[in-house]
């Protein structure tokens, strides 16, 4: 046997956690409540299903970019237990899924998750490492088309109207993790993906701003003209899909069972 097939997943560090089939079962779960109005509160079902949906999501995100590394190179990312989806063996799970979660909950916007840590120096080619950055956002927007395509497309028109509110929330979810996780900036996908193509001294003049990165780009989102450009541009994406925006609010709405 070769170091590098020593250094490849075993069959139990591939195997789906079990974490993730509850996550899974939840999901299905409130899906199927919210569908057949099963329960006093329909309102606490949507709530229940956009948010393990947008776990499930945040699992399938980390798992591209660790999928990706692997095949770049990186063979470690099996005992880290990435491939396992199961959130709680991200290198920061408050990071990766509680704070994401209580965005959503607060504000309504697909706060992007931070974090499986890829050993970059055993992956060689710029065009690797830009790959590997891509994934996660790109898994938001197979997603996010997912969900729309067939409330575009009318195939749910008959569908409970909680069910395709709910789907029109959790898919502009994806869309604003895409958007923002595409921003160029350190602490988000979009700078990993230019990260390598830049000089070494770019590199380290950015290095000091690199903690407050995150920081800059949800003060602009909150506090300037900034914000309003970024939710016109999401629900842009949904009326390409002929989906009305006005569908995501009344997700939203529902999605706050505790108001009333």
């Amino acid at each position: 046997m070769t170091f590098a097939e020593a250094q490849r997943p075993r069959s139990e560090e591939r195997r789906i956690s079990p974490v993730f089939w509850v996550l899974l079962a939840v999901l299905g779960t409130s899906a199927w409540a919210v569908w057949s109005g099963f329960g006093e509160n329909a309102r606490f079902g949507v709530f229940l299903l956009v948010v393990s949906g947008w776990v499930v999501s945040l699992c399938l995100h980390e798992y591209a970019h660790a999928r990706t590394a692997l095949h770049g190179g990186d063979l470690t990312v099996g005992a880290k237990g990435y491939l396992t989806l199961n959130p709680f063996k991200y290198a920061n799970t408050l990071l990766s899924v509680i704070l994401p979660v209580v965005f959503v909950i607060l504000g309504g916007i697909g706060l992007p998750g931070g974090a499986v840590f890829i050993e970059r120096h055993r992956i060689s080619g710029r065009w690797k490492h830009s790959l590997i950055s891509a994934a996660g956002p790109l898994v938001n927007l197979a997603l996010a088309v997912a969900l729309l395509a067939p409330i575009g497309a009318g195939l749910l028109d008959s569908a409970p109207p909680a069910f395709t509110v709910a789907l029109s929330f959790l898919a502009l979810l994806q869309i604003t993790a895409t958007v923002l996780n595409l921003i160029p900036v350190p602490g988000f996908d979009g700078y990993g993906i230019i990260e390598p193509w830049l000089s070494l001294r770019a590199r380290r003049a950015v290095e000091p701003f690199a903690p407050f990165g995150m920081l800059a780009v949800f003060a602009l989102l909150w506090q300037t003209p900034v914000g309003d450009w970024f939710w016109r541009l999401a629900y842009q994406v949904m009326e390409l899909l002929d989906v009305p925006p006005a569908y995501a609010a009344l997700g939203y709405q529902a999605f706050r069972f505790w108001e009333g």
